[in-house]
């Protein structure tokens, strides 16, 4: 009987090492399919530079009175197998709990590598067909610029732009920036990111 029990541990101890060596692998495999590293330019924003009132919203009722002009936005190094893009603008540093979306675009095709200087205009129509720019947090789809409050450390807005393994994500220009992010980071290939800065006085 001690010799069943015997052979019987140590055949749950080869079982045992065998799904933990299939485990390591897989988790080895997950880390070698690392995201590629585009890199993101701006002709109006140097990294880690002060953001220009051309750039800033004049948003009804939150006090800034900007230009509110996108920036032009360049990338390169995607993958060869990128079907599209998505390119976003964020603020960490909105005293909301959550962040601050500014701008969220995606869809855009494979062939482009730039969104050109006030691309986040939906009137102005400069960006590729079926380009898709959805709702922000300030309601609206399309671009709005930066407006902290007056008087914070200056925030950080990071343009971040994403290759993508499809050519079409699900949400259209009525998507909440939280969903699309959801579906964004299910299908990133690449990623590169731009941020600038901005602050107002008290």
């Amino acid at each position: 009987m001690w010799r069943r029990l015997a052979t019987a541990g140590l055949g749950s101890a080869l079982v045992g090492a065998l799904a933990l060596t299939i485990v390591t692998g897989a988790d080895a495999a997950r880390k070698s399919n690392k995201v590629v590293h585009l890199i993101v330019t701006s002709e109006q924003i140097s990294p880690g530079g002060t953001i220009a009132d051309e750039q800033v919203t004049n948003f009804p009722g939150f006090g800034c009175s900007g230009g509110n002009v996108s920036p032009e936005v360049r990338w390169s190094g995607a993958p060869a197998s990128t079907k599209s893009f998505a390119v976003t603008m964020y603020d960490p540093d909105a005293p909301t709990g959550s962040g601050f979306w500014h701008w969220v675009v995606f869809n855009v095709p494979a062939t482009a590598n730039e969104l050109p200087k006030n691309a986040g205009d939906l009137k102005a129509n400069l960006v590729p067909p079926g380009t898709i720019q959805s709702r922000t947090d300030f309601g609206v789809p399309g671009y709005n610029g930066p407006c902290p409050p007056p008087g914070d450390k200056p925030h950080r807005y990071y343009i971040t732009v994403y290759a993508l393994d499809v050519d079409k994500l699900g949400p259209d220009q009525n998507t909440s920036a939280a969903v699309v992010g959801f579906n964004i980071h299910g299908h990133t290939l690449g990623k590169g990111v731009l941020m600038g800065k901005y602050g107002r006085a008290k």
